[in-house]
């Protein structure tokens, strides 16, 4: 049984904000890094005690958020993608989870939530608004691969469970800010969702373990329980739509392909709105 599990920060216990916790030179990023590193080794401990035979661990946070010296010895680690997406994932997997994960941009409730970046207000596929769960979810579909286990905030486990049924999720906080900020450019988004409760990081890990645990008993003994509850179907069609800030107005990316959500998400974007987005593709 061959697991890939996909890592993000801004979804663990005890990340608080994103200028102390999130960025590469926050005050306090090693120690966030620590605490997803140690939430991802408890999803490890819970894999193999399930059976699992082989897991790849994906650094999935910019600029790059696992402690390559506190990982668990017994996995691999990548980090540095010839494309983008799948980062990583291909067909010889089983089935994926993800540790970590903040809930997609615009999420109501949602703590640091964002899709790619703060610019984003929100991002379809074949007009499914999705996150970046949802994307490596579509891509991993693609490859025959299944979703089985989230973690993350309590708003993020919500978006998985409503586009996969069966998956196994795990909240460890809960993000506090009302409404959906529709209406805010970049500079007011930017630290806008912080306000969270948090459980402590050594009872989010063995709520980890244990939902990993869960995920890949229920996958071995039952496969079919996982599936996409939002089927989408070839021709791809991708729209994001993108705040206004002090530097540009408000824009629409759009990206097509014909026959693969993978190509589509590693493609160009057809039309820009005669905006310069150079700094963000």
């Amino acid at each position: 049984m061959k697991v890939y599990i996909m890592t993000d920060l801004e979804g663990c216990a005890g990340v608080i904000n994103r200028e102390d916790w999130v960025l590469r030179d926050s005050r306090y990023y090693e120690d966030a890094k620590i605490l997803l590193t140690e939430e991802v080794n408890a999803a490890i401990e819970g894999l193999f005690q399930a059976g699992a035979d082989e897991i790849l661990v994906a650094d999935g946070h910019g600029p790059g958020a696992i402690n390559f010296m506190k990982l668990d010895p017994r996995v691999r680690l990548i980090r540095g993608f010839p494309d983008p997406y799948p980062f990583g994932l291909d067909a010889s997997f089983d089935c994926m989870c993800h540790i970590g994960q903040h809930a997609k941009a615009s999420t109501e409730k949602a703590h640091i939530c964002h899709t790619g970046n703060q610019y984003s207000i929100d991002v379809t596929i074949n007009d499914v608004s999705v996150g970046e769960f949802g994307k490596m979810t579509y891509c991993a579909e693609e490859l025959n691969v299944a979703s089985i286990f989230g973690s993350g905030d309590l708003a993020f486990t919500k978006e998985a469970q409503d586009l996969v049924e069966g998956i196994v999720t795990v909240s460890v906080k809960e993000g506090l800010v009302p409404g959906k900020g529709l209406d805010k450019t970049f500079e007011e988004t930017i630290n806008r969702n912080h306000a969270a409760i948090h459980i402590h990081p050594l009872k989010a890990r063995e709520l980890i373990r244990n939902g990993a645990y869960i995920a890949l008993r229920k996958f071995i003994e039952k496969t079919e329980t996982f599936k996409i509850k939002k089927p989408i179907q070839a021709p791809y069609e991708c729209i994001g739509r993108y705040r206004a800030s002090k530097d540009r107005p408000a824009f629409t990316l759009t990206y097509r392909h014909e026959n693969s959500v993978i190509g589509l998400l590693n493609s160009k974007p057809e039309r820009k709105d005669g905006v310069d987005v150079s700094d963000l593709l």
